[in-house]
């Protein structure tokens, strides 16, 4: 009996879904410069082919392309959220609560500080960082 695929994946990989993520990585300049011919053809000749993926082979390589893509499409800022701010709130709410600040070990979960701190991060002079 052939392996079904789950009905959440089935609704991301349609032909409307493909086009889309392909005309949003072409707007963002990564579909040429950034993912291999191989991974191209391989949406192209999906989104020209079929309607939907119903094959478990070919969605599992349309799925891996695909993250590929979000990690592409990911904005530098949310990138530098989650590498910067995140690590720095770590290393400062560490600090802190070894100086006696109990409540600072909320800091890594608060959003508008790991922002903040990301932006501080950014703005900095080059010849002031590590």
């Amino acid at each position: 009996m052939p392996k079904r695929l789950p009905e959440d994946t089935l609704s991301l990989l349609t032909r409307t879904q493909l086009v889309k993520l392909r005309l949003k990585a072409k707007r963002a300049g990564v579909w040429f410069r950034a993912l291999p011919r191989i991974d191209r053809v391989l949406v192209d000749l999906t989104i020209r082919v079929a309607n939907n993926v119903r094959s478990v082979t070919l969605a599992k390589n349309i799925l891996a392309v695909t993250k590929k893509l979000e990690g592409l499409l990911e904005s530098s800022l949310l990138r530098a959220f989650r590498e910067v701010g995140f690590r720095l709130a770590q290393k400062l709410s560490l600090i802190a609560q070894k100086w006696g600040n109990i409540s600072a070990k909320n800091w890594v979960s608060d959003a508008s500080f790991i922002k903040f701190l990301t932006v501080m991060h950014v703005n900095e002079p080059k010849t002031l960082k590590n």
